[in-house]
């Protein structure tokens, strides 16, 4: 059952987001309620605040002495003009520079959805997950491994919609490659609004594809020009060539992106041994020598404009070359990356990744691995949350599902521990007594329901009922979800002036020929 079609099971909109089940003759998927997360502890720290400005130190020393490259003319005249020195395509900065321009950026924001409801706090301890981003293929363990499709994109869509965990889309779950790529975008993101309400993003492939990706965010929410300039609705990625180069599509994106104050995630890709030094520290100077000339570029074409601090730094194989994720070097690198966001006051980006070529115990323990880095290193904007998988060439159904059982056991950990009276249960070991159990207490009938947390997938039933069941593998188990999800799926409710008026745009720009293909 691969590419599935569920129009036809389409109901009208009800309230409560993707919990429902009425009329179906089956239980709903099991959920929390939305939440914003926040996380109520201090961010972990493996290096001293020595260690750590030693790598911001040597990272500046990277920014004046070797410098950068910017391939953007424009650019380059711009931070000339600001007093960097300018040879070529190589920009070298005073580190009193990149201090002066870095200290503009917010430490936090607000990040708005067309639902009110979906809008996220980004920084301070606020935690958010999106899902997967860019693959180019998808997965499922009926119709196995191909290229991405438009329908396994909407799809991806409706189960970001479904999933109460899911904050906001981190790009396209799955690159929808049958779609030309002159009007992809258009298509792509008009979906995002239609079939979601929550948060998105748009690439920065050039001036024509960030300009109608902000127009639709605010068409999406029915808002003013001056509106979207006072409330940041639209977010990008700008990945940095690593080593030490920002292409013209990126600076083009931050150029729009903050002119019109919209949020910049500036996320260098530095796989160690491979596009940065082998050891990790070696990375962290470059990624953050990287970061902090994006980041102080932004504040240079809008200053207070919003921008994240991205990291991305992990490891490879070094007998084939491959990428490598969920190791204990991506999780320090993860979490000296929140070190140095929180150094410079500044929203950190992570992200929850695995290199595993299937949905196996690999699949799993990685994930937990990145998700403990994550949570405890104090990331905010938490990318490819659900659904990543082979290092991030596929977007999986079962993988998507599993992730976000895994993303539930995270936000339930981020509960405050309940301390009442009543909770320390006093009068319920009383009456128990020494020598019972605590299966009948009145303490537990009273909380039965909802005494722990209701796994989506994970199986906790005894033996027999196992067995019973047919012994379903957790791949099952998710296979059966993702597909009971899209058959519940609702399509939230949309103004219909907002719908026709999204609709022209598109359509119009579709006429004129979308955005060009050579970059």
């Amino acid at each position: 059952m691969s590419n599935i079609d569920v129009e036809s099971t389409r109901r009208p909109r009800r309230e409560g987001g993707g919990r429902r089940g009425g009329g179906t003759g089956r239980q709903p998927v099991p959920q929390l309620p939305r939440r914003k997360l926040k996380r109520l502890f201090p961010a972990m720290e493996i290096v001293s605040k020595d260690e750590l400005e030693s790598i911001h130190l040597a990272s500046l020393k990277v920014l004046s002495e070797i410098g950068m490259d910017f391939t953007l003319p424009e650019a380059r005249d711009m931070l000339k003009a600001a007093g960097a020195r300018v040879d070529g395509e190589r920009v070298r900065f005073d580190p009193a520079m990149i201090e002066e321009l870095i200290a503009s950026a917010p430490p936090e924001f607000t990040f708005h959805a067309r639902n009110p409801e979906n809008d996220l706090r980004i920084g301070g301890n606020a935690i958010a997950f999106g899902t997967v981003a860019s693959p180019p293929n998808s997965a499922d363990m009926d119709g196995g491994r191909r290229t991405g499709n438009y329908q396994d994109y909407r799809n991806f869509l409706k189960l970001a919609q479904y999933f109460n965990c899911i904050g906001f889309l981190s790009g396209y779950p799955v690159e929808p490659i049958d779609v030309h790529a002159s009007v992809r975008h258009l298509e792509a993101l008009k979906d995002a609004v239609l079939l979601t309400d929550k948060p998105f993003h748009a690439y920065s492939l050039g001036t024509e594809r960030i300009r109608d990706g902000i127009e639709i965010a605010r068409i999406g929410r029915g808002i003013s020009h001056e509106q979207l300039e006072r409330e940041p609705s639209l977010f990008t990625i700008i990945n940095t060539n690593s080593p030490l180069k920002l292409d013209t599509p990126m600076l083009r994106g931050i150029l729009e992106m903050s002119s019109r104050n919209q949020i910049v995630c500036v996320t260098p890709f530095t796989l160690a041994g491979a596009m940065a030094p082998v050891t990790v520290a070696g990375a962290l100077v470059e990624q953050n020598a990287e970061a902090l000339a994006g980041i102080a570029f932004t504040q240079l074409v809008r200053k207070g404009a919003p921008v994240i601090y991205g990291g991305f730094t992990s490891n490879v194989d070094m007998k084939s070359g491959a990428p490598a994720f969920g190791t204990p070097e991506y999780m320090k690198a993860t979490i000296v990356g929140g070190q140095l966001a929180r150094r410079y006051k500044i929203p950190f980006r992570t992200s929850n990744t695995c290199a595993a070529n299937t949905v196996d115990a690999q699949a799993a323990y990685e994930s937990v691995f990145s998700l403990w880095g994550l949570t405890m290193g104090g990331g905010n904007l938490i990318m490819h949350g659900a659904g990543w998988l082979e290092g991030g060439r596929v977007a999986s159904f079962e993988k998507f599902v599993l992730n976000c059982d895994l993303i539930q056991m995270v936000s339930e950990f981020m509960q405050p521990l309940e301390t009442t009276e009543d909770a320390l249960g006093v009068e319920a070991i009383r009456e128990v007594g020494p020598g019972g159990h605590f299966f009948g207490a009145q303490h537990t009938l009273a909380r039965y329901t909802n005494a722990f947390y209701s796994p989506i997938i994970s199986d906790w039933r005894n033996n027999q009922q196992w067995l019973a069941a047919g012994k379903p593998e957790a791949w099952q188990k998710a296979n059966a979800v993702w597909k009971q999800a899209l058959a519940d799926y609702q399509e939230p409710a949309i103004n219909e002036a907002v719908r026709e008026e999204l609709n022209a745009f598109v359509e119009t720009r579709k006429a004129e020929g979308g955005a060009p293909t050579d970059f």
